[in-house]
């Protein structure tokens, strides 16, 4: 082998980069911070409603507020729009689910599950392109 060439599997080709360029984004957007939502999740509740104009259902009346009847008209206009909406059902229904929508799943257990798939992804790359010697 001369010095000039590099050794076979030292550097994946195109196809092989492309694959671990992939697996880098989608394990990057999938990865859940410490605390909110990993960039998938957003970027799924934004699709669904990247304006924000769906509502969103609101928490119970605290304790006190119900004696506001402006407040407590305020909710219940926001709940009769939102019902309104929910029960179009379909796409809308779908929608105003995926638009609150929260990683599915511990966060640890996600981590390591996509540290597992890195790896599993890398390895397979470089047995393919010729990492057995």
């Amino acid at each position: 082998m001369s010095a000039a060439r590099e050794p076979r599997g030292a550097v994946p080709d195109g196809r092989f980069r492309w694959i671990l360029l992939t697996t880098t984004l989608l394990i990057v957007s999938a990865w859940p911070p410490h605390e909110g939502k990993s960039l998938a999740i957003k970027i799924v509740n934004w699709a669904v409603d990247p304006a924000g104009r769906l509502p969103t259902l609101p928490p119970q009346l605290g304790m006190g507020l119900g004696d506001d009847p402006e407040f407590v008209e305020l909710r219940d206009a926001q709940v009769r729009r939102y019902d309104e909406l929910f029960n179009q059902g379909g796409l809308m229904r779908r929608r105003l689910e995926l638009k609150v929508a929260t990683d599915p799943y511990d966060p640890v257990t996600v981590r390591q599950l996509l540290l597992v798939a890195g790896v599993l992804v890398w390895f397979a790359v470089w047995r393919v392109s010729g990492g057995r010697r």
